[in-house]
């Protein structure tokens, strides 16, 4: 054993207690191979940087120009440089693999776990003590948790931060969902398409990621919520000095947590996982996050459920007038307080014993933080929602559980019944969506199959369905939707996804036909095709429910399908289930 010095929020603490360090293994000694670990990392590094008493801290660095929420970690990485330089270790950029959301093709979701694979391996394989984690975009956080729980170093994540409001002829746009608004409002004919055109050079004002409520933003809060960010940093927009400011403190932070061994698995516990429920909840946040916390929960060794995701949010309000559910972007959030102060609304629902990487309970974070915008953080009394957190909805159509976002949905029609128009595939719903031949109304309710982890395969963001043009001419402009895939977290509507087991893999999904009538009832958490099960004994999967997509024959993908799991499980691989811890036991040389 032996005494070093660390440094926390760029103060030293002094009489820390630290065993050996994990890169001593690599670099301790004076054998051969401790040779060739060292010489070839002598390219400009400190004399004393390889001499086993300065913890090595991986920056594993999401950075990309084909993700471009995610361009601007390289300036933060030597931010996060800085800072763990000053403590006292030793940084190392460690690029991974990075996903653009809105870039790669078929789906980002398809490489989450390969992503996660990846990270994990090379944070294993390498002689690190420590990880600071930079994520932004939707699946680059998610996998970053889901290495960083298998692997059990030591690990604090650096949310990248949204970008700042665009405007279009005056008016702010909300990355993503006005996307979907002015995309529709074209399509019925109330814009131009030349107009719509031109909103596009000014949905993106700055670097960082989505300005609404939308995944990324989510990821943030999840991050945060869950423990594993310095306490308010979720949410500092991308240009914004004190996220530089922040991720220098982070630097500084991971070579004391290494000294402290704090570690994922005692950070992220069940508890943990329910403060990050409650946090979704409160601010509208993504469907997404069901799907991702399940995972992480998974490679941590936590037991969690959808039925936790329900109970843990029932009764929590929606503070955040945030789009896609309310009016406001994430500017406007970090400008009237931030996440802490929206917390400190709800502190009463939160469990009060799990901590942060600092090592102090994240509840003690929430006293003293005023609201400075009532407008935009909207007072427990007077929510934009009571009771709104993510609902699990089961029932013949969804044995397994399929989820919907009530915020973002329309009232009207939390409680509805109506006939089915069924699409056996994406491609099939592009090409009849606006046939004026149709067989749809209002009041139809709008299936989409073969667009599960399997079906697609990778679970596409094609959930919230467009409306048929001729129902958009008539002024509809939500409807019943019903699949078996994700929705973007910057989608509204009556959507509802994620139903499992999904039609690929025998779900009742690919039994229903058109004119079925479904019933939603959102309020008794039920979701019911009104066919009997002795009717639906004799019916067959409808023809394209297992898309020629989803039967690849090599590679990554053949891989995936063999081993996804359904999405009430996460829609992780089951071999990657789980922890295999950090220690390496044979050489390389």
């Amino acid at each position: 054993m032996r005494t070093t010095v660390v440094v926390q929020f760029g103060v030293p603490v002094d009489g820390i207690r630290m065993t050996e360090l994990r890169s001593a293994h690599w670099y301790g000694g004076d054998d051969r191979n401790a040779y060739i670990h060292r010489a070839w990392m002598r390219r400009g590094l400190p004399g004393d940087a390889l001499n086993g008493s300065k913890p090595q801290i991986a920056i594993a660095n999401t950075a990309s120009d084909l993700t471009p929420c995610n361009m601007h970690l390289n300036e933060v990485a030597d931010a996060v440089k800085q800072g763990v330089w000053e403590a006292g270790g030793v940084p190392l950029n460690l690029p991974v693999v990075s996903l653009g959301e809105t870039q790669v093709k078929p789906t980002a979701m398809l490489w989450r776990n390969m992503a996660a694979m990846a990270m994990e391996e090379m944070f294993r394989a390498n002689p690190i003590d420590g990880l600071v984690l930079l994520g932004g975009c939707d699946k680059t956080i998610p996998a970053l948790l889901m290495a960083a729980a298998s692997v059990n170093l030591p690990a604090i994540v650096v949310p990248g931060g949204p970008m700042l409001t665009g405007h279009f002829r005056g008016a702010p746009l909300g990355c993503g969902t006005d996307v979907w608004r002015l995309s529709e409002e074209a399509r019925a004919g109330v814009i131009s398409n030349e107009e719509f055109i031109a909103s596009e050079q000014s949905m993106i004002r700055s670097k960082g990621h989505c300005n609404t409520m939308g995944t990324a933003s989510t990821m943030a809060v999840m991050a945060e919520a869950l423990g594993m960010t310095i306490p308010g940093f979720a949410g500092t927009p991308a240009p914004d000095s004190r996220l530089l400011a922040m991720s220098h403190e982070t630097g500084s932070l991971i070579v004391s947590m290494v000294a402290a061994d704090r570690r994922p698995s005692g950070i992220m516990t069940k508890d943990a996982f329910i403060n990050a429920i409650v946090a979704i909840a409160a601010v509208g946040g993504s469907t997404n996050s069901v799907v991702h916390l399940l995972a992480i929960a998974g490679r941590v060794g936590v037991t969690l459920t959808l039925d936790d995701f329900d109970a843990a949010g029932a009764g929590v309000p929606v503070l955040a007038n945030l789009q896609p559910s309310g009016e406001f972007l994430m500017d406007d959030l970090y400008r009237a307080g931030g996440l802490l102060s929206l917390l400190s609304q709800v502190k009463d629902l939160l469990r009060p014993e799990p901590i942060t990487v600092t090592g102090e309970p994240f509840v003690s974070y929430l006293t003293g933080q005023p609201v400075f915008d009532e407008t935009v953080i909207r007072p427990r009394e007077n929510p934009l929602m009571m009771d709104a957190g993510i609902a699990v909805l089961r029932g013949n159509l969804a044995p397994r559980g399929a989820i919907i976002k009530p915020s973002a949905a329309t009232p009207a029609l939390l409680s509805h019944t109506g006939p089915a128009v069924v699409f056996d595939s994406v491609e099939d719903m592009r090409t009849r969506i606006d046939d004026p031949e149709l067989d749809v109304t209002a009041e139809s309710v709008l299936v989409l199959r073969g667009c599960g982890p399997k079906g697609y395969p990778g679970m596409p963001e094609v959930g919230n369905m467009p409306i048929p043009r001729k129902l958009l001419e008539q002024g509809v402009r939500d409807m019943v939707r019903i699949s078996d895939a994700r929705m973007s977290g910057t989608a509204y509507g009556t959507v509802v996804l994620h139903t499992a087991p999904e039609a690929a893999a025998g779900g009742p999904l690919g039994l229903v036909r058109d004119g079925d009538l479904i019933t939603l009832d959102v309020p008794n958490r039920r979701l019911h095709l009104d066919v009997t099960n002795e009717e639906l004994a004799t019916r067959t999967p409808g023809p394209a429910t297992v898309s020629a997509f989803a039967t690849p024959t090599r590679g990554w993908a053949k891989l995936y399908v063999d081993h996804v799991m359904q999405a009430d499980l996460g829609a992780d691989l089951d071999f990657l289930v789980g922890s295999s811890g950090d220690q390496v036991d044979r050489e390389s040389h």
